[in-house]
């Protein structure tokens, strides 16, 4: 195969696959801009809040979610059956980091 039509198929399918997703928006006098809506309601859901990291030259927007933390609260392994004392395993754990 001819090298240019190599780098050319290949430049091909990396614009394609940067172009997925990418929308040109206009931001109004008031700094607003209108998320898409297909996005919108698959992302972000009822809580209808984001978090917008602001980086050098963009921004990055995330949905915020609620966590559950006791999610993973008993998958812990902390090497012990029980902790009868906590002042013995705080012993042995911080000599076992250590």
């Amino acid at each position: 195969m001819d090298e240019k039509l190599y780098y050319a198929i290949i430049w091909y399918f990396m614009v394609k696959n940067l172009e997925t997703g990418v929308e040109v928006k206009k931001v109004d006098s008031q700094g607003r801009l209108i998320l898409p809506a297909d996005w919108r309601e698959a992302e972000i859901g009822e809580s209808r809040e984001l978090y917008i990291i602001k980086r050098k030259g963009y921004l990055k927007i995330v949905p915020k979610r609620r966590v559950d933390l006791t999610e993973n609260f008993d998958k812990v392994d902390l090497g012990v059956e029980t902790i009868g004392s906590w002042k013995q395993f705080e012993k042995k754990f911080y000599e076992a980091g250590a």
